[in-house]
C-alpha cells in the first residue's frame, strides 16, 4: 500500500488547494479596531488619545484620565469578489464566479484605569485582528474551498508608565489569542469524474505574544509613536471529516484504494501549527493649527515567515495519509501599509475626520487561492465624533477598493490556470466611550 502514496499526484494537487483555507483565514488582518481611528485611515499610533490606543499604540493610555471604557462595533461587508477565468475545475472552459456576500461583525471592548498617585495606567483590550468569512457556490468553478470562517478573540492586559519630565510614555502588554476555524472543501479531479469527496475541518487554538508601545509628545503640536506586536504561535487542534462522493469501485488503481466510497465518512483528529506575523508601526502626528490634526503611519507586517502550511492527521486512512497530509507551499513576503489621516475640530463637541490607506498584499501569484484572493488595496475613510467631558460617540465608514488581481498561466497556480479577481468592500464602525 505504501507504493500507492507516490502514485497520486493529481489527488495531491487538488488537496493542496483544499486545505489552504486555515492559513489564509489567519492571514487576513483587520486593522480597523475603533471608529475614531478608522475614520482617519487608521493613522492613530501617534495620537492614541482614547481607549482604543490599546490596539494601535498602548503607550497612549498613560495620558488618559480617570477610568474609561469604550465599546465598539465594526461591521464588515465582506469583499464582493468576482472572478473571470479558467480554473482547475472549469478547464478548459472560462467561468464567471461571484463570492456569496456576508457580513462580519467585529466587536471591541477597551478599558483603562489611571493610578492617580503615580504616573501608571492599566488597560484591557478585547478585540479581533484576524476574522474572515468567505463562501463560493458549491457548484461553481472555485468550489475547492466552498466555505471558510475564522473567529478569533484577542485579550490584551496592558501596563503603561508616563515619564512626565520627558513627555514620554511606554507600555507593555500580553496578547492571548483564541481562534476557532471551520471550513468545507471539495476534492476534485476532472480526469476521475469530478468531485471525489468533501472535507470538513473544525479546529481551535490558543496562542500567546506581547505588544510594546512608545509615545513621545515632543512639543504641544508634534508627537511620535511606535508600537510592536510580536508573532503569535497558534497550535490548532480539532477534527476532520472526509465524505466520499464518488463510486470508488469504478476508479482505476490506485485511486480505488485511496478515495472512500460515496456516502462513506472517514474521521480523524487533526493538529496544525500556524504563526501570526509580527507587526510594527512608526507614526508622527502634527497640529499645524489648534483645530487640525494630521497623522502619517507606516506599518510593516512580517509575512515572510509564512513559507508553508501543513495539517497533521492522526488517522492512517489513505485519504489522509496519502493525500491530505501533504505540505502546502505559501511563500508569502513582508508587506508595508501606509496610513494618512486628519481631524478637524468644528467646535468643542464635534470633530470631522477622513483618511486614506494603501496596503500591499503578501500573496504571490503561485499560491493565490479563492479563499483569500488578495490584492493591493486602497482604503477611503470618513467619519465624525461627538463628545463632551463624560462621553464620546464616534462613527466611521470605509470603502475598500482592491486592485484587479490577474493570474497568468506562467504562475503555475494549482487552482487558477488564468483569470482575474475583482473585489471591493464596505466597512462601518461605531464606538461609544464613557469616562468616569
Amino acid at each position: 500500500m505504501m507504493k500507492c502514496y507516490f502514485l497520486i499526484p493529481a489527488l495531491v494537487g487538488t488537496a493542496v488547494v483544499a486545505i489552504t483555507g486555515i492559513s489564509h483565514a489567519s492571514g487576513n488582518k483587520i486593522t480597523e479596531q475603533s471608529a475614531k481611528a478608522q475614520a482617519m485611515g487608521n493613522a492613530f499610533a501617534a495620537q492614541a488619545d482614547d481607549p482604543s490606543a490599546l490596539a494601535y499604540n498602548p503607550a497612549g493610555i498613560a495620558y488618559l484620565k480617570g477610568r474609561q471604557i469604550q465599546i465598539g462595533y465594526g461591521v464588515v461587508l465582506l469583499p464582493q469578489t468576482e472572478f473571470n477565468g479558467v480554473t482547475n475545475i472549469s478547464s478548459p472552459n472560462t467561468t464567471s464566479e461571484m463570492a456569496n456576500g456576508d457580513l462580519v461583525a467585529v466587536p471591541t471592548v477597551y478599558l483603562t484605569h489611571e493610578v492617580t498617585s503615580i504616573p501608571l495606567s492599566f488597560g484591557l483590550g478585547v478585540n479581533s485582528f484576524f476574522p474572515l468569512v468567505k463562501r463560493w457556490d458549491e457548484g461553481g468553478g472555485l468550489r475547492e474551498v466552498a466555505s471558510i470562517s475564522i473567529k478569533p478573540v484577542n485579550f490584551q492586559p496592558t501596563l503603561a508608565y508616563r515619564f512626565d519630565d520627558l513627555n514620554l510614555a511606554v507600555a507593555a502588554a500580553a496578547d492571548i489569542t483564541y481562534a476557532r476555524f471551520s471550513s468545507e472543501c471539495f476534492l476534485y479531479n476532472g480526469a476521475l469524474g469530478g468531485n471525489l469527496g468533501m472535507l470538513g475541518l473544525d479546529a481551535t487554538a490558543v496562542g500567546y505574544g506581547y505588544t510594546l508601545g512608545l509615545l513621545w509628545k515632543a512639543t504641544p503640536a508634534l508627537s511620535f509613536g511606535a508600537s510592536y506586536r510580536s508573532k503569535i504561535d497558534l497550535k490548532f487542534d480539532g477534527d476532520a471529516n472526509f465524505m466520499g462522493l464518488a463510486n470508488s469501485a469504478s476508479l482505476p488503481p490506485p485511486y480505488n484504494a485511496v478515495v472512500p466510497g460515496s456516502g462513506t465518512t472517514v474521521r480523524s483528529r487533526l493538529s496544525a501549527d500556524y504563526t501570526l506575523p509580527d507587526n510594527a508601526i512608526l507614526a508622527v502626528a502634527w497640529k499645524p493649527v489648534q483645530k487640525v490634526t494630521l497623522e502619517f503611519d507606516a506599518e510593516h507586517t512580517g509575512w515572510s515567515s509564512y513559507k508553508e502550511f501543513k495539517v497533521d492527521y492522526q488517522s492512517s486512512a489513505p485519504i489522509y495519509a496519502a493525500v491530505l497530509s501533504q505540505p502546502v507551499p505559501k511563500k508569502w513576503h513582508d508587506v508595508w501599509s501606509y496610513h494618512f489621516g486628519g481631524q478637524y475640530s468644528v467646535n468643542d463637541y464635534v470633530d470631522l475626520r477622513s483618511g486614506y490607506t494603501y496596503e500591499e498584499n503578501p500573496v504571490p501569484d503561485s499560491t493565490l487561492g479563492s479563499d483569500l484572493p488578495d490584492a493591493n488595496r486602497h482604503y477611503f475613510s470618513v467619519g465624525t465624533g461627538v463628545h463632551n467631558a463624560k462621553a464620546a460617540v464616534d462613527f466611521a465608514y470605509t470603502y475598500v477598493l482592491f486592485d484587479d488581481r490577474t493570474i497568468s498561466s506562467s504562475a503555475n497556480n494549482p487552482q487558477i490556470k488564468n483569470g482575474t479577481f475583482k473585489s471591493d468592500a464596505h466597512l462601518l464602525g461605531i464606538s461609544l466611550t464613557c469616562k468616569f
